[in-house]
């Protein structure tokens, strides 16, 4: 911060505002010794010509004017001659008024619910973030700026014990599911859509080639040749039976396959079903479904897998924030310039998004007012005195000034008047 004289100089512009006002105080001093100097020469001449009365008058009144103004300017931000008068200095003595006064007028006639809500419905919050976000390179800047804090964000959240916060917390949500009810209505969803007949059919197909396979005929034929008498095996009868056993299982499969509407159908749905209630209602396959899960996640592989993915997935978000890596960068960028482009197309989103911010930051503003308030009063009251009279000054004092030339006009001007009256009534 600069200085010049008694002037501080923080904003362009206050160096030439500073030269202004010495100039116009300089030029209203020398009006007032001129009323005076002339005041003085018209009373020497009184003798001379009675017109002389009338312009000592007007000097008189116009030097009385100009001292009384200069008095008021200057009892403004000063004492004037440093003399102790009461008073003066009016701003310095009231610094803490002031500033109470200040915060106070900024809560109720600025922070009032009313007019706050109306500013804030004229502003469309919608379109401003969709257009931001649409923006390329506020969408790079963004997703680079997010990834710089991630990188933190899994260190804080490592040595703060969240981790394994997370962690209990979703061992203990797990823990709580109870799955038999929710497997029984995902098969129950999938036997409903009729998807249990293509996994039928898959199950007709392999049983169809595994008998047709010369391996499986041949473990068929040696379990069915071991029980034939011996002389059935004789005329090699344990063949003609296996062929005979493969060949109409392979019917049947083809003609359960071929027909959508066949009772083996049927019979299968009714079995699936069957088992799809027994599943969420019989208490044994819910202590075994519920054994299950305990016993998975008691496992140790499963804590190392989320460790593993853990650490993973922190390197890649460490390497994507060094800028080894721009996959995820790229990734997040188009992820907030497509959000954009949706929400700059989607009007009725871009109303509820205003709406709420609306009713959100009339809600803080009117529960902050007091505290703005309170903000403004204490940085008022912290303020420095001097520098802030000099900022006043420079910007408001050369008007101040013409106060005193008016001062000077007006009292010169009322004293002729006076003495006018005055000079009449003498002569009647």
């Amino acid at each position: 911060m600069g200085s010049s004289g008694t002037y501080l100089f923080d904003t362009p512009g206050d160096a030439e505002r500073a030269a202004e006002l010495r100039r116009v105080k300089a030029l209203a001093t020398l009006v007032l010794a001129s009323t005076l100097a002339l005041f003085t020469v018209a009373k020497l001449l009184l003798n001379v010509h009675p017109v002389f009365g009338f312009i000592a008058a007007f000097a008189e009144a116009a030097t009385i004017g100009g001292l009384a103004d200069w008095y008021a300017v200057v009892a403004l931000f000063k004492r004037p001659l440093g003399l102790p008068i009461p008073h003066t200095a009016i701003i310095q003595s009231n610094q803490a008024r002031i500033a109470d006064k200040l915060g106070e007028f900024i809560q109720v006639h600025f922070l009032e619910t009313g007019p706050v809500e109306a500013k804030l419905k004229e502003i469309d919050f919608g379109s401003f973030v969709a257009d931001w976000l649409r923006d390329r390179k506020r969408s790079d800047d963004l997703a680079r700026f997010a990834l710089r804090l991630l990188p933190e964000a899994f260190s804080a959240t490592e040595s703060s014990g969240l981790m394994t916060f997370i962690i209990r917390r979703m061992s203990s949500q797990l823990q709580a599911i109870d799955l038999a009810p929710l497997a029984a209505g995902t098969l129950r969803g999938f036997v409903a859509e009729g998807r249990h007949q293509i996994l039928f059919d898959d199950l007709l197909r392999v049983m169809h080639d595994t008998l047709n396979q010369k391996e499986t005929m041949a473990m068929i034929r040696e379990k069915v040749r071991a029980e034939l008498p011996t002389l059935l095996r004789l005329y090699r009868a344990d063949k003609f039976l296996v062929n005979k056993i493969v060949a109409s299982a392979t019917a049947f499969f083809n003609e359960v396959r071929s027909d959508p509407k066949h009772p083996f159908r049927g019979e299968f749905d009714r079995m699936v079903l069957n088992f799809v209630d027994q599943l969420g209602t019989d208490r044994a396959y819910i202590d075994r479904i519920d054994g299950l899960k305990r016993d998975l996640l008691a496992r140790p592989e499963l804590a190392d897998l989320a460790r593993t993915v853990w650490a993973n997935t922190r390197s890649f978000i460490e390497r994507s924030a060094s800028g080894e890596t721009q996959v995820l960068q790229h990734h997040l960028a188009g992820m907030f310039v497509a959000a954009g482009e949706a929400l700059a197309g989607d009007a009725e989103l871009r109303g509820e998004i205003n709406k709420g911010l609306v009713t959100v930051l009339r809600s803080v503003v009117a529960d902050q007012k007091g505290g703005v308030s309170t903000f403004i009063s204490d940085q008022v009251k912290a303020w420095n005195m001097t520098q802030l009279i000099s900022l006043i000054e420079i910007n408001i004092g050369r008007d101040l000034q013409y106060i005193r030339f008016n001062g000077s006009l007006i009292g010169g001007l009322a004293g002729l008047a006076l003495y006018s009256v005055e000079f009449l009534l003498r002569l009647l």
